[in-house]
């Protein structure tokens, strides 16, 4: 796999490649650490201007917690954690199930997790979404028990 050609079509604006790109590297992502040394980088893409950038790099950044050996998801958290005020609900619906899969590896920021999670403001969403996203808060914090 040529990862740095891989890891561009994530920001591609051919929304069906970049998807398809995303669920191969999430495939990867759950059998080996190959990805591991781009966690900096996923974080990173919580940046972006664009949407579908931010949770791909989410997703992506959580899964590799399982692999984090040197601190990296630690010292990112907080910083990615930005997700959670997304405009969008779906970025926010996503990012919540993401941390699902980084909590059973991430103990040592539950309490971050927590925090962060508890303090959304969920009434900036349409009432279509409320509901839904107060039941995804509900599961990641039900994981975190």
């Amino acid at each position: 796999m040529d990862q740095e050609l891989t890891l561009s079509l994530l920001q591609d604006r051919n929304t069906k490649q970049a998807y398809g790109t995303l669920l191969e590297l999430e495939r990867i992502s759950e059998i080996s650490d190959e990805l591991y040394p781009c966690t900096a980088r996923f974080a990173d893409m919580v940046g972006s201007d664009r949407y579908a950038v931010r949770v791909r790099g989410f997703r992506l950044f959580c899964k590799q917690a399982r692999w984090d050996t040197e601190g990296v998801i630690d010292q990112h958290m907080d910083a990615a954690l930005a997700i959670l005020n997304d405009e969008k609900p779906t970025a926010v619906r996503q990012a919540l199930a993401a941390l699902g899969d980084a909590a059973p590896y991430k103990r040592e920021l539950w309490d971050m997790i927590r925090d962060r999670v508890r303090n959304m403001d969920c009434s900036r969403y349409p009432d279509t979404m409320r509901g839904l996203i107060a039941k995804d808060i509900q599961t990641l914090l039900d994981l975190m028990k």
